[in-house]
C-alpha cells in the first residue's frame, strides 16, 4: 500500500439488499462497519443506501438506479460493498450504468444465490455456503425424537428462491421427518400456528422479510416467534444466536464480515479485486444457547464433540467465589467458635450439675438443722396424744372389766384415742416431709395458702413453748405457684424461726404474723412475715441475704441465702425491711397458670 493511498480518506458505498434493519443483513453490515473503521489507518467516508425494491416480485429499480447515478455523479468512490444476493444482482446489473470502473466487493451471500460467471476482474467475492441438511442433521442429533419439522421463510422473491432450493436440499429426509412449509401466511398466522405444533416437533427459521400477506418485516420476529412456540428452533446463522435458537453449526457474522473487511482494505491499497480468491465460508464450530437446552431438556451429551456452550449461567463457585471464600472461611471460623462454647457449655454444665448437687445438699442439711432445732418441741408435742393415748388404754381396760363394761364411755375413749393418734401422725408427717429429699424435678401447682397452714402445724410447738402468738391472715382465693412444696415449707419456715428468735429477750407482747395475698399488677403472689422483734441492723440490711452473714450468736448465715437460692429458682425474689418494732420478710413469686392439683 502507498503512501499516498494511505493519506487520503476512502470513499465507500455499503448497499443493503432489503433495508439496514433486516436481519441477517443487518448483523452482517454493523459487524463489517466495525471491522472496516477498526483495519483501516484512513477515514471512511461511508455512504449507505437500500435496494427496497428486492422485497416485490416487480422490477422498479429504474428509480432506485437514477438516485444512485445523481449522487455519485459528482463523487468518486472507493469502493461499492453488496450485503446480501439482492445486493449483489442490483450491482452486477446495473455495473455498467452505475459504477463501470468502480471495485466492487459482494459478501453476506449463499454462493449458490449470485452466478459467479458473471464476475469481472474488478469484483470480489467473500461468499458463505449452507449445507442446510448438516442443519436438519443436527436437529434430529439432539432431538431424536423429532418426527415433523416447520420450516419458518417469508414470502419476498428471495425467500421464494430458498424455499426452493431447501425443498431439494431436505428430499433426502423423506421418510424420516415430515416438512411443513409456512411461507405463505401472514406474520399473525404463522404465529399462531406455531404454538400449536405437534408433538416431538421442530422449527427451522431461515429468512423472514415479507411475510405472505405482502407485509415487511424487520427485525424482532424470532423474538416474536420465540415467545410463543411450542417445539424448539433451529437456524443457519448465528446473527440469530441469542435470540431464542437452540444452536449447532451456524454461519460465523464475525468471520465473514472480518474476511470481508480485509478483502475490502486489500483493494483499496491497490490490489486487483479479480486476483483476491477467498473459498465461500461454511459452518463454524457448532456452539448453543445453554438456556434454550434446559428449557427443553436437551442434554449435553448429545451434542456434538467439542460443541461451545454459551449463556450457562456460572455456578455459586464461579460468580461469587470472593463471597464464599469469605462465608466459608466465616463458617470455619464459627464452627471452632461454636466447638468450644460446646466444650465450655459441657464443662459449665457439669460444673453447674456438681454446684446444684452442693447446694441441694446444703439446702437439705438446712432442713435437717431446722428439724434438730425443733425436735425439743416437737417431742414435747408428740408427748401429749402418746401420753393422752396412754391414760385412754387404761382406762378403757378398767371399763372392760366392770360388769356390765360402760360401752358408750368406751366408745368415748376411743374415738379420743384416734384423734390423738392422728394428732400424732400429721406431726411426724410433716417432720417426715420436711426431711424428704425429694428430687428438684418434681414441681406442682401447689396453693400457698395450703402451704401456711402446714408450716403452722410444723411449728406450732415450738410457738407455743416460746410465747408467741401467732396471727396468719390468709387471701381469700387460692393462690397456686409452681414449686416443690417442701422448698416453700424450707422457707417460710426459716423466715418463721428467724421471727421467733428475734424476739427472744424482747419485752412483750410477742407477735409473728403470717400474710399472703395475690399482686394483680405483677401476676404473682407475696407472703410477708413480721416479727415484733429488735429488727435487723442497719450495718447489716444490705448484706442479710449473703453466705455467713447472721444476726444470732448461734446462726449459720446460711438460713437467708438457701431461701433467696430456692426462691429466685422458681423466678421469684425475696426483700426486707424494718418497721417501728420489728422487721418484715416479704417474697414474692409468679402465679401459676395451672390450677392446684
Amino acid at each position: 500500500m502507498t503512501g499516498e493511498a494511505l493519506s487520503e480518506s476512502k470513499r465507500v458505498l455499503l448497499l443493503h439488499s432489503f433495508g439496514r434493519d433486516f436481519a441477517p443483513w443487518s448483523e452482517y453490515a454493523r459487524a463489517f462497519r466495525e471491522e472496516l473503521v477498526r483495519q483501516s489507518p484512513n477515514a471512511i467516508d461511508l455512504y449507505e443506501a437500500s435496494l427496497a425494491t428486492a422485497r416485490f416480485a416487480d422490477d422498479q429499480e429504474g428509480p432506485f438506479v437514477g438516485y444512485l447515478s445523481a449522487l455519485f455523479s459528482e463523487r468518486r468512490l472507493d469502493l461499492v460493498v453488496a450485503i446480501g444476493g439482492p445486493a449483489v444482482n442490483f450491482v452486477q446489473q446495473h455495473r455498467q450504468q452505475l459504477f463501470p470502473s468502480v471495485p466492487a466487493l459482494y459478501t453476506a451471500f449463499e454462493n449458490r444465490r449470485v452466478s459467479l460467471s458473471g464476475l469481472t476482474a474488478n469484483d470480489a467475492v467473500v461468499a458463505v455456503n449452507n449445507d442446510f441438511p448438516v442443519i436438519i442433521e443436527n436437529m434430529l442429533r439432539v432431538l431424536p425424537q423429532t418426527t415433523g419439522v416447520a420450516v419458518v421463510l417469508g414470502d419476498s422473491p428471495l425467500e421464494k428462491y430458498w424455499m426452493e432450493q431447501l425443498r431439494t436440499d431436505l428430499r433426502r429426509f423423506e421418510g424420516r421427518v415430515s416438512f411443513t412449509w409456512l411461507n405463505d401466511l401472514s406474520l399473525e398466522e404463522m404465529l399462531q400456528r406455531a404454538t400449536a405444533l405437534p408433538q416431538r416437533s421442530a422449527i427451522f427459521f431461515g429468512l423472514f422479510s415479507v411475510d405472505g400477506a405482502g407485509v415487511p418485516h424487520e427485525e424482532g420476529i424470532l423474538t416474536r416467534l420465540h415467545a410463543v412456540a411450542n417445539a424448539p428452533i433451529f437456524t443457519h446463522s448465528d446473527a440469530f444466536f441469542g435470540q431464542g435458537i437452540i444452536g449447532g453449526p451456524l454461519i460465523s457474522v464475525s468471520s465473514v464480515s472480518r474476511e470481508a473487511a480485509s478483502v475490502a482494505m486489500r483493494i483499496m491499497g491497490g490490489e486487483a479485486p479479480g486476483d483476491i480468491k477467498t473459498p465461500p465460508i461454511g459452518y463454524a464450530t457448532p456452539k448453543y444457547d445453554w438456556r434454550e437446552l434446559q428449557r427443553w431438556n436437551i442434554s449435553e451429551g448429545s451434542l456434538p464433540a467439542g460443541s461451545e456452550i454459551h449463556f450457562r449461567q456460572p455456578g455459586l463457585w464461579e460468580q461469587y467465589r470472593p463471597q464464599v471464600t469469605i462465608g466459608v472461611a466465616a463458617l470455619l471460623l464459627q464452627a471452632a467458635i461454636i466447638s468450644w462454647l460446646l466444650v465450655e457449655r459441657r464443662r459449665r454444665h457439669f460444673a453447674q450439675a456438681e454446684a446444684t448437687s452442693r447446694r441441694r445438699e446444703v439446702v437439705r442439711l438446712n432442713r435437717v438443722t431446722t428439724a434438730n432445732v425443733l425436735s425439743s418441741s416437737i417431742a414435747h408435742e408428740l408427748n401429749q396424744p402418746l401420753g393422752a393415748i396412754l391414760s385412754n388404754t387404761e382406762a378403757a381396760q378398767v371399763l372392760l372389766k366392770a360388769d356390765p363394761p360402760d360401752l358408750g364411755q368406751i366408745s368415748e375413749i376411743l374415738s379420743d384415742i384416734v384423734r390423738d393418734e392422728q394428732r400424732a401422725s400429721e406431726i411426724i408427717a410433716g417432720l417426715r416431709n420436711l426431711l424428704n429429699d425429694r428430687k428438684e424435678g418434681d414441681l406442682r401447682a401447689v396453693d400457698l395458702n395450703d402451704t401456711v397452714r402446714d408450716v403452722v402445724k410444723i411449728v406450732s410447738p415450738e410457738i407455743e413453748r416460746r410465747g408467741v402468738l401467732l396471727r396468719t391472715v390468709l387471701a381469700p382465693q387460692a393462690l397456686p405457684v409452681r414449686s416443690d412444696p417442701i422448698h416453700l415449707q424450707q422457707v417460710m419456715i426459716n423466715l418463721v424461726m428467724n421471727g421467733i428468735d428475734a424476739m427472744d429477750g424482747e419485752p412483750g407482747p410477742h407477735n409473728l404474723t403470717v400474710r399472703t395475698r395475690q399482686n394483680a399488677e405483677a401476676d404473682g403472689v407475696e407472703v410477708r412475715i413480721s416479727d415484733s422483734g429488735k429488727g435487723i441492723p442497719n450495718d447489716k440490711m444490705a448484706s442479710i441475704f449473703d453466705a455467713f452473714v447472721t444476726t444470732k450468736p448461734q446462726g449459720t448465715g446460711l438460713g437467708l441465702p438457701i431461701a433467696r437460692t430456692i426462691l429466685e429458682s422458681y423466678g421469684g425474689d425475696i426483700s426486707v425491711e424494718n418497721r417501728q418494732r420489728g422487721a418484715v420478710f416479704s417474697f414474692r413469686l409468679p402465679l401459676a397458670k395451672t390450677k392446684v392439683g
